[in-house]
């Protein structure tokens, strides 16, 4: 009776590693989907960051991201490119790990990891209709804003950031 029952999830377990493999692309593929993309008259959107350790600022903002029929893509800062940002002790998560955490959201359709400290070369390459940030970007200047036709800020969610998290992890806040 045990083994019947486990079998019976092997295929729903084995369908949602292939969904999740299906969104991490490399930029090459990714370019190619785009073009399929834009002659069926869909909106590609852009964002990025670290989503070193997911929380619910980050599961919000993406779903906020998504809306309409928007096609999101993600661009993932590779390990090598948060330590650049963040310092030797980051990422806390390795990349495979957070791109797969990001594929397996139902509101991100494709995530591709970039190597350089801002995504612009990506967002060149991407050329998105929509390029959207956090509302705690607003009047700054956003990476890439010169390619994108739109530049869209989501509203921020006080109280959650990963530093937060792992200061609070550290005993260094209350």
């Amino acid at each position: 009776m045990f083994c019947r029952e486990r079998f019976k999830t092997v295929p729903y377990i084995f369908l949602i590693m292939i969904s999740i493999e299906s969104k991490l692309v490399s930029l090459q593929s990714l370019k190619k989907k785009l073009i399929a993309l834009r002659r069926q008259g869909k909106t590609i959107a852009f964002t990025n960051g670290c989503f070193d350790l997911m929380h619910i600022g980050h599961v919000k903002y993406l779903q906020a991201a998504k809306k309409k029929d928007r096609v999101l893509i993600v661009g993932l800062n590779s390990d090598k490119s948060i330590s650049a940002i963040k310092g030797p002790s980051r990422p806390v998560c390795p990349q495979k790990s957070r791109a797969a955490v990001l594929a397996a959201l139902e509101c991100v359709d494709f995530v591709v990891v970039f190597n350089e400290e801002t995504p612009y070369t990506l967002i060149k390459a991407v050329q998105p209709d929509i390029l959207i940030k956090g509302a705690d970007w607003k009047g700054k200047d956003v990476v890439g804003s010169d390619i994108a036709k739109k530049v869209e800020l989501i509203k921020y969610i006080d109280g959650f950031s990963t530093t937060n998290i792992i200061n609070r992890i550290l005993g260094k806040t209350s």
